[in-house]
């Protein structure tokens, strides 16, 4: 390896300095399927940080799908979709994706991080504009880097701001708008109908980001278009099957010509091995139960509102989440990790969201539900948090030293 190389990798020590402190709380090993409890360290322990919002993981209805693919197809598809990796089953998915997400058209990615980077990479060129929520999922920022347009960012969620954003742009451009549906880590919904209406008086085109929206929101979970009635309006519906749909990969919905375009030029697409065919299968059964059993959902919204309702009761800051997604917020960095630890240590898993994820003073603890907790769970996770908050001390900071 090269010394410049080496000297910065040597150089960076930020995992280092939390693992010294006996805080760090990242790739910690999952022993058991994604269920309400799992297994670390040999050790059963309440999952209150994943986002299969249905619980569908460890369906046998789903489980029996994969294990009939693989018979048929074999584990994998040995290339892109672009040559020899299309299967009828990837075929038979855009179908149903295209149908439930009410658009013409769906083309598969690898991943939903696939999805944002093809679509965003070659929409827009040099000369035009991506307009890009501030708290949008990485991906997005990614693809917008790739696609060498102009990147504008306005506030979270201020529908104000991307209309002035909007207007300082000149008129012949091509602007494109893309947002995540349900923010994934504040929780709250983008205010779609809106942005469509600003969209429009701009010539500007809006891309949604529905992966921790889809199973959650909408006529039987199609997402955030169908939740606010606005599917014909909004141009792109981007989903990922790693959440609801308890598989692995992604897509992009929209019209027919759209997505042709979107297969010829996609790079992601066109130079990444397909979706496996027992992921594809997974899907497929996932969206038949979400579709014909919509007690999953329910039950969903129900944990949610109970939660939420108990978090607030003990005094928790849950910001302005509209979803399972909870976020507790600790403002601190320091004491978000020595919550996370204490909680893992008395069997609740969590996820920590700190900087440079966010600012310090807005660090916390991601507490999402799913369809398949009980409220005895609930109440078991929320009294340990409590009690984890009370045994942390916030670090306060003597800003007129």
């Amino acid at each position: 390896m090269g010394k410049k190389l080496h000297k910065k990798i040597a150089e960076f020590q930020d995992a280092a300095v939390i693992k010294s402190s006996g805080l760090y709380p990242y790739f910690r090993a999952i022993e058991s399927g994604q269920d309400t409890e799992v297994v670390i360290n040999g050790k059963q322990v309440l999952m209150f940080g994943s986002n299969s919002y249905l619980g569908l993981t460890s369906h046998p209805y789903i489980k029996e799908a994969s294990k009939r693919a693989i018979d048929k197809y074999g584990t994998g598809c040995a290339g892109s979709r672009f040559l020899n990796g299309t299967l009828d089953i990837h075929e038979e998915l855009e179908t149903q994706l295209a149908d439930y997400t009410g658009k013409e058209a769906a083309v598969l990615f690898s991943t939903g991080f696939q999805a944002n980077l093809g679509a965003l990479s070659c929409l827009t060129g040099r000369n035009d504009y991506l307009v890009l929520d501030e708290s949008n999922h990485a991906s997005i920022i990614d693809g917008s880097r790739l696609s060498f347009s102009k990147v504008i960012k306005y506030a979270h969620n201020d529908m104000d701001d991307l209309r002035r954003k909007l207007g300082q742009l000149p008129e012949e451009a091509i602007k494109l708008i893309a947002t995540d549906g349900i923010f994934s880590m504040e929780g709250d919904i983008v205010k779609l109908p809106q942005m469509l209406q600003i969209a429009a008086e701009f010539d500007a085109s809006v891309l949604v980001d529905d992966a921790h929206s889809l199973g959650v929101i909408g006529h039987q979970g199609a997402g955030t278009s169908s939740h606010f009635g606005v599917t014909e309006q909004t141009d792109l519906i981007m989903g990922t099957f790693s959440k609801s749909l308890a598989s692995l990969g992604g897509f992009i919905a929209s019209d027919a010509e759209t997505i042709e375009y979107l297969k010829h030029r996609a790079r992601s697409l066109m130079f990444s091995a397909s979706m496996t065919p027992a992921s594809a299968a997974s899907v497929l059964a996932a969206l038949h139960i979400i579709r014909t059993e919509p007690e999953h959902i329910e039950r969903l919204w129900a944990n949610t509102a109970y939660a939420k309702a108990l978090l607030l009761e003990k005094g928790f800051e849950l910001g302005h989440s509209e979803s399972p997604i909870l976020p507790v917020y600790i403002h601190d960095n320091t004491r978000t990790f020595q919550i996370t630890k204490i909680l893992l240590e008395e069997g609740v898993f969590v996820n920590p969201v700190v900087s440079p994820a966010v600012q310090p003073e807005d660090s916390l603890i991601r507490f999402s539900l799913m369809a398949t907790h009980t409220f005895a769970q609930i109440d078991e996770a929320v009294d340990k948090l409590s009690l984890a908050f009370q045994k942390t001390q916030p670090i306060v900071v003597n800003h007129n030293l």
